[in-house]
């Protein structure tokens, strides 16, 4: 018997019809003797539905009355799975965040999880109750209702899995696990069994949507594992157990598989970059904190950086990146500092691309970047910037050439699955 969280996001709970099918696959995991939580998200579209309520009340609202609101969306899925859950014969309650509690800090609409307090929770799984807890919110300890931000309840769920101490937790998606790459681009794209904690993190955070990155940390930190799935089965489909999802676990774990490790695990594409290039910015000390420092007490996000080789005239050329939403923030602030910083022009670009290569066998092996750069440069796609980690390369090029700069990549490093 192990101890399992579910997870089920918007898409699956999106009507009555799917959260039935929802109910069916979480008490085929009880039947088969496993003591079960669930964590929800708010039907799909809900939660922007509720934030325009918000914004229509008042432009300015007060963050604390946004978080009541907006946190209602999951408090609602939860009931109506536990009364699901319920009508199959299972005995099922809801948890709310307040009720258990989960306790965050006061950064409303943001909040980070602090603890989770659930001895009566687990009291209630040992006895056969199946719990159901609303993701995405959470409790101040001056007893305000928070949220964790968009998709926060993946967060939610590994929090709860770590309080728990569960075996793993399953976080049901539209997808069937992690792939090579984007399956809608690359046809051959394979599913992957098992993916590192650091990969995913890296495939995360340059524009792979499977999992939110602070879940990804959160697992990595607390140790849990957790296991991808598709939630769109049929009714008579085998319990997840069976079902050959992608297991998120650490890298010691994999090593103890006995298993062939790959070179490159995923490629990731993101189109939510902008480019920034800054022209003649004096060559001397403290000229680039001139430029990064306003940006960072804005809260604005930088990527990607090169300075290019000083001029004649102790000048040089500074290029870096910005998410896409926030180019024209970025721009006015920059703008507004041009005496200070000393450039001469700043020039955009928010029609461009960032590739990422990521896998944990990079350690261990030379060449990625240059196989890389050399199957970019036979198809003639220019590469305009490079940002490397331990196990990650990423390279900036046209917005157009992305689902080209993909295919080629996925065929140069062996990818492709056999037909």
């Amino acid at each position: 018997m192990a101890r399992i969280v579910m997870k089920f996001g918007g898409t699956s709970m999106a009507g009555s019809e799917r959260i039935r099918r929802v109910a069916n696959i979480v008490r085929r995991q009880q039947a088969a003797g496993h003591e079960v939580a669930v964590v929800v998200s708010a039907m799909a579209g809900e939660t922007d539905r509720l934030v325009n309520f918000c914004r229509e009340a008042n432009p300015l609202y007060d963050p604390a009355e946004y978080d009541v609101v907006v946190a209602s969306g999951e408090q609602v899925t939860a009931g109506l799975l536990a009364m699901t859950l319920q009508a199959l014969g299972c005995q099922a309650r809801s948890w709310l965040g307040w009720q258990l509690p989960v306790r965050t800090d006061d950064a409303h609409a943001k909040a980070r999880i602090e603890s989770i307090d659930c001895p009566e929770m687990l009291a209630s799984m040992a006895a056969g109750e199946i719990a159901v807890i609303p993701g995405f919110q959470g409790l101040t300890q001056d007893n305000r209702v928070t949220t964790l931000g968009r998709g926060g309840s993946d967060t939610s769920a590994v929090a709860v899995a770590a309080a728990v101490k569960a075996d793993r937790c399953d976080i049901y998606t539209d997808v069937d696990g992690v792939y090579t790459t984007d399956p809608r681009i690359v046809a051959k794209a394979r599913k992957l069994q098992y993916v590192t904690y650091e990969e995913m993190l890296e495939l995360a955070s340059v524009g792979s949507k499977v999992l939110q990155t602070r879940s990804v940390s959160l697992a990595m930190k607390e140790g849990v594992r957790v296991q991808v799935l598709s939630s769109f089965i049929d009714d008579d489909a085998t319990p997840a157990d069976e079902i050959p999802g992608t297991m998120i676990v650490s890298d010691e774990e994999l090593e103890g598989l006995d298993m062939e490790r790959q070179l490159i695990t995923g490629i990731a594409a993101d189109k939510n970059e902008a480019k920034i290039i800054l022209t003649r910015v004096p060559d001397r000390p403290g000229a680039v904190a001139t430029i990064f420092g306003p940006l960072a007490a804005a809260n604005i996000n930088v990527d990607m950086i090169i300075q290019n080789v000083g001029r004649d005239k102790g000048e040089t050329d500074v290029t870096f990146t910005v998410p896409s939403a926030d180019l024209l923030r970025a721009q006015t602030l920059l703008e507004a500092q041009k005496e200070a910083i000393g450039f001469n022009r700043i020039i955009t670009d928010g029609k461009v691309a960032k590739i990422s290569v990521v896998g944990v066998g990079m350690k261990s092996h030379a060449g990625v970047a240059s196989t890389m750069f050399r199957a970019l440069a036979d198809r003639g796609i220019n590469i305009q910037a490079i940002s490397t980690s331990e196990i990650k390369v990423s390279v900036l090029i046209d917005e157009d050439e992305t689902e080209l700069a993909v295919r080629v990549l996925h065929t140069a490093y062996g990818m492709d699955a056999e037909d």
